[in-house]
């Protein structure tokens, strides 16, 4: 039996009450599946933890999420906590901390899932974005010059280093070519004259070596027009931390919306542990109501099946998901039901029977 060790992170508003419905499907595949164990330890980390000790987590707790192979991250963000502090002592804290690099975001539109696009076919959104995860403009560099005076300057710098362009573009290179699919690159190379015209240049580089992979490269305004009006034109995507942020909600919108939007932060090298997550936030409006879609968390499940090398399993949850969403009775709020976030689960869980 081979047994894994998940850092579980509840974080703030709507968290624990998807990531709860998460990991019942997790043990639901253990029970199914006798070779498997699934192994839990809790931090009580988030915005409800700064308020009392003025920190998103303990400080030592990177040592502590070291042991484990992967972590489960609920939501991050409520009010009273200003966002930066809550997205960087947490969040992007742990991203760095363990040099999750790659940041896989799927836009697919599954059977039975809402678009709002017209007239468009299931079968054109069908995308992987890869994400650059680690510099770019989330780098944390900058300066804030003569604060609070008339004099006033503030510099954000977009860091982009040689070794972390290489080793995403050529991430992307190597999963296009694995699925048999083409590679787009998007970047801004006419208006950031230093860093995406060095973007541009090492895709162009790293490309010699991948001859058999159709490549496409598109400016991000364009990028985002055609990401509407023609989806289709993208199957891999590889961008920066910036553009991948911004794009990846659009798609997210394109394929049935932010409860169905989940993401994993990897370590593909496997030396620290990955994260796997929702994307939709903490939604402290809807909190402790019990109505969340926990679809998020449990697409960010198969994710962590599939990197922990299950991919038969993070199959089998992505299919439960699409058969919920075709059979159309068992649906939250959000996705024009009226179930809550525990009748979903179950939905799931009595699909995976």
């Amino acid at each position: 039996m081979k047994r894994h060790k998940i850092a579980v992170i509840p974080g703030d508003g709507i968290g624990p009450e998807v990531i709860s419905e998460g990991i019942n499907i997790l043990d639901r595949v253990a029970e199914l599946d006798k070779t498997i164990q699934f192994n839990y330890q809790n931090f009580p980390w988030g915005c409800e933890y700064y308020l009392k000790h003025n920190r998103m987590m303990e400080k030592d707790g990177i040592n502590q999420l070291m042991a484990f192979d992967a972590i489960f991250l609920g939501a991050v963000g409520y009010p009273g906590v200003p966002d930066h502090i809550s997205l960087w002592d947490l969040l992007l804290n742990i991203r760095k901390s363990f040099d999750q690099y790659v940041n896989l975001r799927p836009v697919v539109l599954l059977k039975g899932a809402p678009c709002p696009l017209k007239d468009i076919s299931r079968e054109s959104i069908n995308m992987t974005f890869i994400r650059e995860n680690s510099e770019g403009e989330y780098a944390g560099s900058g300066s804030w010059l003569f604060k609070d005076t008339p004099r006033e300057v503030v510099l954000q710098n977009g860091v982009f280093s040689r070794h972390g362009c290489e080793r995403i573009i050529r991430y992307a290179y190597e999963y296009a070519r694995k699925e048999g699919k083409t590679l787009t690159s998007i970047s801004k190379g006419n208006a950031l004259n230093y860093s995406m015209v060095f973007w541009d240049q090492i895709f162009e580089e790293i490309g010699q070596e991948y001859p058999d992979v159709k490549t496409f490269s598109y400016l991000v305004d364009a990028a985002s027009m055609y990401m509407i009006k023609n989806p289709e034109r993208f199957q891999v995507v590889v961008t920066s931390n910036l553009f991948g942020d911004i794009l990846t909600d659009l798609g997210a919108a394109l394929a049935g919306g932010l409860g169905l939007a989940a993401g994993a932060n990897l370590n593909p090298e496997r030396r620290y542990p990955s994260m796997f997550e929702p994307i939709h936030g903490s939604a402290p409006d809807i909190a402790g109501r019990g109505i969340a879609n926990p679809l998020a968390a449990i697409w960010a499940v198969s994710q962590m099946l599939d990197f922990l090398e299950y991919p038969q399993w993070g199959q089998k949850v992505l299919r439960a998901i699409e058969d919920l969403l075709l059979d159309g009775t068992v649906l939250t709020p959000d996705m024009g039901g009226t179930a809550t976030t525990h009748q979903v689960g179950q939905a799931i869980l009595n699909r995976l029977n």
